[in-house]
């Protein structure tokens, strides 16, 4: 009998998702990396599930103990899950007892899968809760403009994180389709050289920007040719959390639809009478024509 493939397994990269075929085999600790991954939200409907899952399990292995709790009344599928929340918990409020060898067995075992289930939840909550994090805000689009006389792909990056961070290093990718004579359609990848790579203090908004020179991979890009290479854009920025302290990456990508040419970004600075800048986070993504193009 012909042994079925493996479903494929998908791998997303920003905007783009990856199928992987024939890849290798499910590890288990592979489900400990994808808990992580998780949202908040469906991090605490898999962690209900599985509680609600071993509940209704174990009431159901009382009621097929037929006796097996004693003062539990027969039949009840209610006392037995109740039952079953008070020894998972191990909380054990005395009114229900195991009464025959088969429900002291029963509950033996739920009480040790308990202590495992919340040891492994307990230490779940708490890597999420201190695994730092970097809340940066990507612009969702890109331009490029004239600036200091000659074109510039630029995008803008804000620190949502309410204390500076430190050591930022910028890094931006260019993936664009070439014909070889001897491959045909081939992904080629630059790197874009930035007007700046890295800051001492990251503290708010910046923008980051690509000089496009003689020697730039986008020299003498148009809309079209873009469309043309299929072009895509990664983002990547790794800095450190000075509260926790720790190194902290968070990447971006976009697409060449997402390139606006001879626009700029609006201005989100503002200096007050007092001295204080004031940075306008809602307006980070907004971008106008360029009056200078």
């Amino acid at each position: 009998m012909k042994r079925k493939p493996p479903s494929p397994v998908s791998v997303r990269s920003g905007k783009i998702e990856f199928l992987r075929t024939n890849s290798s085999a499910w590890e288990a600790r592979d489900l400990y990396r994808t808990v992580l991954a998780l949202s908040w939200p469906r991090f605490g409907l898999v962690a209900l599930g599985v509680y609600v899952g071993l509940n209704l399990l174990f009431a159901s292995l009382y009621l097929l103990g037929d006796g097996c709790i004693a003062e539990m009344p027969p039949g009840s599928f209610s006392s037995a899950f109740f039952y079953s929340v008070q020894t998972l918990s191990t909380v054990g409020f005395g009114h229900l007892y195991p009464a025959t060898f088969y429900g002291d067995i029963v509950t033996t075992a739920e009480i040790v899968i308990g202590m495992f289930f919340t040891a492994v939840v307990t230490g779940l909550i708490f890597v999420r809760f201190s695994r730092p994090v970097a809340r940066v805000l990507f612009s969702e689009k890109i331009v490029i403009r004239k600036f200091d006389g000659k074109p510039s792909l630029q995008l803008r990056v804000a620190n949502l994180q309410r204390q500076p961070m430190v050591e930022a290093e910028f890094r931006l990718m260019l993936i664009r389709k070439e014909q070889l004579p001897e491959e045909g359609d081939v992904r080629r990848f630059y790197d874009l050289k930035l007007e700046y790579d890295r800051l001492t203090l990251f503290p708010s908004a910046l923008t980051i920007r690509h000089p496009i020179d003689e020697s730039s991979p986008l020299f003498g890009a148009t809309p079209e040719i873009l469309e043309q290479w299929a072009a895509r854009f990664f983002t990547s920025i790794v800095c450190i959390d000075t509260v926790i302290p720790a190194s902290v990456q968070s990447q971006h990508d976009y697409t060449w639809r997402d390139v606006h040419f001879d626009h700029r970004f609006v201005e989100i600075y503002t200096e007050r009478a007092d001295g204080r800048m004031e940075v306008d986070y809602g307006r980070v993504h907004e971008i106008e024509p360029d009056p200078f193009r």
